[in-house]
Parts: C-alpha cells; sequence; structure tokens
C-alpha cells in the first residue's frame, strides 16, 4: 500500500509539471479583431488554443462576450495591470481579474523617459510591485511584470533588471522571451537562475540578424515562427515544462501573425511531449 501511495503522489506530481497550457496574447490579432472580431474568436480554438490574455470588449458587450467565450470554450487567464492604476487604484485591476476568473495581472511597461530605465525608476518600480502584488494577492490575483528590454542597462554584477529578480517578494514574471533577448540578456539563463519565478511566459522568436535595443522598441516583423529564429524556443520550452510553468503564451506582432501562429503552436506541442 505505501509503494502504491509513494507512486500515486509521483504520478500526480510529473503531472503537475507537466501541465503546460499553450495561450494567446490577444494584442497579437490587434489589427483583425478590430475589423471582424467573431471570424477570429471562432478561429483561434481551431489552432488548439482555448486560454487567453488580454481581455476587453472588441465591439461586443460584457453578456457578448461572454457568451461568444463560452460558445468557443475559451476563457481569460489574465488581464492587464496599468502602471499607475497600480499606483493609484487596485480596484479596476481587481475588478477586471475578477470578472474574468483570471488568476494573473500583468503590468506591461513602467513609465520613464525613452530610453534604457535608470536604476532610480527600476527600484522604485520594484517596491511598487512589492506593495501592490501583496494586496492582489490577498484578492487571489499574482501580480506579474512583464520586461520590454530597456531593464538591462549593464552593471558591474550583470543587468540592472537584476535587482528586481533579486527582490521581487510579492510579484513574479511575466517573462517576454524576445524582449529578454532584445534586451541583451538571455532567457534560458533567468529561468534557471530564478526558478519558479516564472508562471507565465510571452513566448516569441527573433529573427536572425535581429540588433539588440535597450529602449523597448524594436520591428515587429521581425517576429518569427518559433523555432525559426535566434532564441534557443527548444530549451525554454524543456525548462518551463521541468519548473511547470503555467501558461506559454504565444504573442506574435508581426503582419503575418494569422500565418505563423499556428505553426508556432505546433513547434511548441511538438517540444512538450
Amino acid at each position: 500500500m505505501k509503494r502504491l501511495t509513494l507512486f500515486a503522489l509521483a504520478l500526480l506530481t510529473s503531472l503537475a509539471v507537466s501541465a503546460q497550457e499553450i495561450a494567446l496574447q490577444l494584442y497579437s490579432l490587434r489589427n483583425e479583431l478590430a475589423d471582424n472580431p467573431g471570424e477570429y474568436f471562432e478561429m483561434i480554438p481551431t489552432w488548439g488554443i482555448n486560454a487567453l490574455e488580454g481581455g476587453g470588449g472588441y465591439g461586443y458587450t460584457e453578456e457578448e462576450f461572454d457568451q461568444m467565450l463560452a460558445d468557443h470554450d475559451m476563457r481569460i487567464i489574465g488581464v492587464g495591470a496599468d502602471y499607475n492604476q497600480l499606483s493609484e487604484d487596485l480596484s479596476p485591476i481587481i475588478a477586471n481579474a475578477k470578472r474574468f476568473g483570471a488568476k494573473y495581472a500583468t503590468c506591461y511597461w513602467i513609465p520613464h523617459p525613452d530610453g534604457p530605465i535608470s536604476e532610480e525608476e527600476l527600484t522604485a518600480a520594484t517596491d511598487l510591485f512589492n506593495e501592490a502584488g501583496a494586496k492582489l494577492a490577498q484578492e487571489g490575483i499574482t501580480l506579474l511584470y512583464h520586461p520590454h528590454g530597456y531593464e538591462f542597462t549593464e552593471t558591474e554584477d550583470g543587468f540592472l533588471i537584476d535587482y528586481m529578480f533579486e527582490n521581487a517578494r510579492n510579484f513574479k514574471f511575466n517573462m517576454d522571451v524576445y524582449w529578454v533577448q532584445q534586451g541583451g540578456g538571455d532567457p534560458l539563463k533567468y529561468m534557471k537562475d530564478y526558478p519558479g519565478m516564472f508562471p507565465v511566459l510571452h513566448m516569441k522568436d527573433r529573427q536572425k540578424g535581429t540588433a539588440d535595443t535597450k529602449n523597448g522598441h524594436a520591428d515587429v516583423e521581425t517576429n518569427v515562427v518559433l523555432g525559426t529564429g535566434d532564441l534557443d524556443i527548444k530549451g525554454i520550452i524543456k525548462e518551463a515544462k521541468k519548473q511547470g510553468t503555467e501558461y506559454l503564451v504565444i504573442e506574435d506582432e508581426s503582419s503575418r501573425s494569422v500565418a505563423q501562429i499556428p505553426q508556432s503552436v505546433k513547434f511548441i506541442q511538438k517540444h512538450l511531449k
């Protein structure tokens, strides 16, 4: 009986670690959803995606949007958390997350003058994320931060963003692997250095030969099918599976997103097996 119990626990642990789900950041279809949301919301499940990140109405009333999600067996797993709202009033973030039953709220940008962020601005943001993250946790919501490349100013010991990783007590990361690479970092190394800090990943590959930038800006047309660019996407998927990352969120900002997303889904599926 004891041996059976141990086997059952091992099996449950194995299933929990391999429970990754492919999701889609709806910003990938920002142009298509603006013109014909119904067509593309019907299309998404045919790609093998039922989890969405983003929210918003897309021309639907709340009731229509909820019905559309239900009709196509889709759900919102993460919403946005505007930096100013985090510093002033958490109630809109909480209400939006609870409306969809989403457990994650992501801050995508720290306001700062164009270019690399300063040490003072990044330190202040870290303090804010810890403070707001503690309050959101009381509501069952995990606050995440999405780096954008401007945090990768080099320091004596590494990069400026390392301070944020080392001092994140009440928040975690929705790491966009493209933007970490774009800033000059190594997304796979960060995963290995800070295991458990990445419940959500933005999966995005970068065209070979693309130059790094540290200002949070890059040509969206350098977003390519996963596995065809200069990131170690296969290694990232392997590490995500090992760590139990919950959602692998495809974000493709290029004009080819509708054609590329299904190919990226297949790449992830292949390497999750």
